[in-house]
């Protein structure tokens, strides 16, 4: 089972990153000012890492691939990390759908 884990950046912003079962950062999230809007993000990404319409999947301008997880509004909630292939991402994406629904949260602040 997966893990979401609550952290504070050095500017007092909060984050999130899901983990797989295997400890590696499968996705990340933006700075948020409030605990509170860090939660609704996990929150959006557990339900909308269901539909794979969601995952946007692009290619950097070194090559490599990353996806985006948005929100049903079209905004980011989520970024994956950089990919060497395509098949690679497009596993990615499949981990994050199989982790983020019930994937414990653990506050590390």
């Amino acid at each position: 089972m997966g893990k979401f884990i609550v952290s504070k950046r050095k500017n007092e912003e909060f984050q999130f990153n899901l983990k797989a079962t295997n400890g590696q950062v499968i996705l990340s999230s933006e700075g948020y000012t409030t605990k509170a809007a860090c939660m609704n993000g996990i929150e959006s990404v557990m339900k909308n890492s269901q539909e794979e319409k969601r995952f946007e999947v692009l290619e950097s301008k070194n090559g490599k691939h990353y996806f985006n997880l948005k929100a049903t509004n079209g905004q980011i909630i989520g970024t994956s990390q950089m990919y060497e292939s395509l098949a690679g991402c497009q596993n990615g994406v499949q981990s994050v759908m199989n982790n983020a629904p019930d994937a414990e949260i653990v506050e590390e602040l």
